[in-house]
């Protein structure tokens, strides 16, 4: 049976998910009143966080496609991107911002990390057609 290819409405949707979540978070701690080091450490945490989300997507993928994966490869994804979300919520935790911040800083996160996994799974699924 052969696969559709993905809309490009949800490939749009994606995007516009990762976009939103990436640029809003930017912005944010653009704007925000905090240290250079505090803005650093949340625009790291941003940054590790798409990465292990992408690359957690693709271990995922490779087992359900029968595709050789390491058992160490697999569990460092999970850790990455586990730990990720962790660090963010502890740093936001402690951070001296308003709750209407953290919350603000909470959801761009996640929305990124959706909006990459979202075109990650997008583009290996179009690879796969063509």
């Amino acid at each position: 049976m052969k696969k559709q290819k993905v809309s490009n409405a949800f490939i749009a949707a994606s995007w516009v998910a990762l976009g939103a979540g990436m640029i809003g978070f930017i912005v944010g701690l653009a704007r925000a009143e905090m240290q250079l080091n505090e803005k650093g450490y949340y625009f790291t945490i941003l940054l590790y966080g798409l990465f292990a989300v992408v690359s957690l997507q693709k271990a995922v993928r490779d087992k359900l496609e029968n595709i050789p994966v390491t058992d160490i490869y697999y569990g460092i994804c999970w850790f990455a991107t586990l730990s990720s979300i962790v660090l963010l919520a502890v740093g936001l935790w402690n951070a001296t911002i308003l709750p209407s911040e953290k919350g603000f800083y909470a959801f761009a996160f996640l929305l990124a990390l959706f909006g990459a996994i979202s075109v990650q799974k997008n583009t290996r699924d179009n690879m796969a057609q063509d």
